[in-house]
């Protein structure tokens, strides 16, 4: 018998037709630090490129051309500033999968659910737990 480290990792299509009751099992799971991982490495490599690129000083003698680099360079990093964010939500729910707390919503312990799981594999509250609390930072404010 094939152990789990053998098979060929999941596809969407195929982890949305899992009973409800594999929930989480080692494939799923297998499946989202896959996916996490990956996530991670892209962001490390953009980071990596924008260093270099910001390294690269052109002296643009004109004003116009100069505030436009200055503009995408602005713009690119801000753009690494999120990136920065979502890696730290990214090595935190890699945590969660260790630990076995992964898909599984922090307020109400219900299950987050794959179709959200794989539109933000970053979740930490069911769609309803999100909701009651965007609706309480509307309401109250922060």
């Amino acid at each position: 018998m094939a152990s789990s480290k053998d098979r060929k990792p999941l596809t969407e299509a195929e982890l949305l037709k899992l009973p409800e009751s594999d929930y989480m099992n080692d494939a799923q799971l297998a499946f989202f630090r896959q996916r996490l991982q990956q996530m991670e490495r892209d962001i490390l490599h953009n980071a990596g490129e924008t260093t270099e690129h910001l390294r690269e000083t052109v002296i643009v003698p004109d004003p116009a051309d100069r505030a436009t680099i200055e503009e995408e360079h602005a713009l690119e990093l801000r753009t690494r500033d999120r990136e920065r964010k979502l890696l730290k939500k990214i090595q935190q729910s890699l945590s969660r999968i260790e630990a076995g707390d992964y898909g599984y919503c922090e307020e109400t312990g219900e299950p987050i659910g794959i179709p959200r799981l794989l539109a933000r594999p970053t979740a930490t509250l069911s769609l309803e737990a999100q909701q009651r609390r965007e609706l309480r930072q509307k309401l109250y404010g922060d």
